[in-house]
């Protein structure tokens, strides 16, 4: 039993101001901006550079009482999370639980553009907090 990876889908900066932040990547750095997305379950709100793998996503807290708040006021602005794809994400934690992986979700919840993710505590993954993410089926 295994997690069937598919690669890094973005990796995630926690910002304070999400307009200010929208500026220097996108008008200072030049990334293209993609999509803009408030994920109410996550009380964030996101936006995507980039299509495809490899993406950047911006995330800022909708309320004070989140791990994303709490993040910032314990690190300050920065790097959050990595993302990896999986194409079936309840056998990749059942796969993980089972050799005994510290999961903060063991069962998927609803993230960004439909997905089901669910995250890995970063004292299993050298300190770096993982969200695992199946993307959703296009018929």
């Amino acid at each position: 039993m295994s997690v069937k990876a598919k690669g890094l889908d973005h990796v995630a900066i926690a910002v304070k101001d999400l307009d200010k932040a929208i500026a220097l990547y996108r008008d200072t750095l030049g990334l293209e901006l993609s999509e803009i997305e408030e994920v109410p379950e996550q009380q964030v709100r996101t936006a995507i550079f980039g299509h495809g793998s490899g993406r950047v996503e911006l995330i800022c807290p909708t309320s004070t009482d989140t791990s994303v708040a709490k993040f910032l006021e314990k690190r300050g602005e920065g790097l959050h999370h990595i993302c990896i794809e999986v194409d079936d994400i309840e056998a990749s934690l059942a796969a993980l639980k089972a050799k005994g992986a510290p999961l903060i979700d063991e069962t998927p919840k609803p993230g960004a553009g439909g997905a089901k993710v669910a995250f890995i505590h970063p004292k299993g993954s050298h300190g770096v907090l993982v969200e695992l993410s199946q993307k959703p089926k296009h018929p």
